[in-house]
């Protein structure tokens, strides 16, 4: 297993950045689900006394109740474990990186703020909600000053499509993608026997018809934000805001389900994936390509049908006012993203030297 040097330090390759740019860095190898971060003493004794600002980004984004056990862990407990570490260190301001997400089953307008949620969509929601209540009470009781930034949905750079994850905007296009080359396989080396099953065909032109209905509307939309945008949001608002707070880091315009659909057959070639109302499936039940695309994105399928807005007044205001504006979820943006989703393969390619 790579130690956390080498982990940073393919990660900083990847970024960029130079070995003067490092120089100042400290990395300390520790464990979130151990008791005292499993921390070496002479590394906890550091903490002890050099730690002023702590941001703390760790998170298990799993949506599986079957991993519910290791999504406390490393969302709740892990948390746990970093706020009890910081009772022994100077810290004063306390960064915690959550998602709009802990609003949970919510229609509708919901608060900037820290409110009582009863329902969720999934267990990462739910503990995401939970470390937020921690935090707020821990750093109450300790005199420290807490930000909890709420990003949507985050996908890669909007200028060069650059990231490091490829799931939520990425996973329902990624199985399009590959049902797109299982059948394209099946046509070119077995005469098409299961494309014809699925009533899947490559046409003259190359374009391959996928029947995949998808169920949403266009009341419906993924807020979607791109991860530069986060970090200058993120900075802005840690130097702006010395008294902390809440703050939905958001797209003020949400991307419909039909629009997606629309970039995804445009740039891989698709044709036949197309978005419908819920009661189509009541008048045409599902296909067998449809059901085997909605057994794929199962966790995802409440955030398609998505109707909750993100009030973000305060957010978007200091926003504003420094000039960090969001940018339009465009095509081009779409095509940067797609382009290097597959030129790693989907992440495999990443990070492996």
């Amino acid at each position: 297993q790579t130690s956390a040097a080498g982990r940073m330090d393919r990660l900083l390759n990847w970024f960029g950045l130079s070995r003067e740019q490092r120089r100042d860095m400290k990395i300390l190898q520790g464990d979130l689900n151990l008791p005292g971060l499993g921390l070496k003493a002479r590394d906890a004794e550091t903490m002890a006394e050099e730690a002023q600002e702590i941001i703390h980004c760790a998170s298990d984004t799993s949506f599986s109740a079957r991993r519910r056990e290791q999504v406390e862990k490393t969302n709740v407990l892990g948390l746990e474990n970093l706020l009890h570490m910081v009772r022994k260190s100077p810290c004063r301001a306390f960064h915690l990186v959550s998602t709009a997400y802990v609003a949970g089953r919510q229609r509708g307008l919901c608060a900037e703020g820290i409110r009582e949620v009863r329902e969720f969509h999934n267990v990462y929601e739910e503990t995401k909600f939970r470390a937020e209540k921690m935090a707020a009470r821990h750093c109450a009781d300790n005199g420290i000053t807490l930000y909890v930034y709420r990003p949507s949905i985050v996908y890669g750079d909007s200028n060069t499509g650059r990231t490091t994850l490829f799931n939520a905007l990425y996973y329902p296009i990624r199985t399009l993608h590959f049902f797109q080359k299982l059948y394209t396989r099946d046509i070119l080396e077995n005469q098409g026997k299961k494309a014809r099953e699925m009533g899947v065909r490559l046409e003259k032109d190359g374009i391959m018809h996928l029947p995949v209905r998808i169920k949403s509307s266009d009341e419906c939309g993924l807020n979607l934000i791109p991860v530069n945008y986060f970090v200058e949001a993120f900075m802005t608002l840690r130097r702006e805001c010395p008294e902390g707070g809440v703050f939905h880091v958001v797209n003020p315009r949400s991307t419909t389900i039909s629009l997606l659909a629309d970039y995804t057959r445009r740039f891989f070639r698709l044709e036949g994936v197309r978005v419908v109302a819920p009661e189509e499936f009541i008048k045409q039940p599902r296909n067998g390509l449809e059901i085997l695309f909605d057994n794929h994105i199962r966790y995802y399928s409440p955030y398609m049908q998505d109707k909750r807005i993100f009030e973000h007044s305060r957010t978007g205001a200091i926003l504003s006012g420094q000039n960090v504006t969001c940018p339009e979820f465009s095509y081009k943006v779409f095509d940067a993203c797609m382009h290097y989703a597959v030129q790693t393969d989907w992440g495999r390619l990443l990070l492996v030297k």
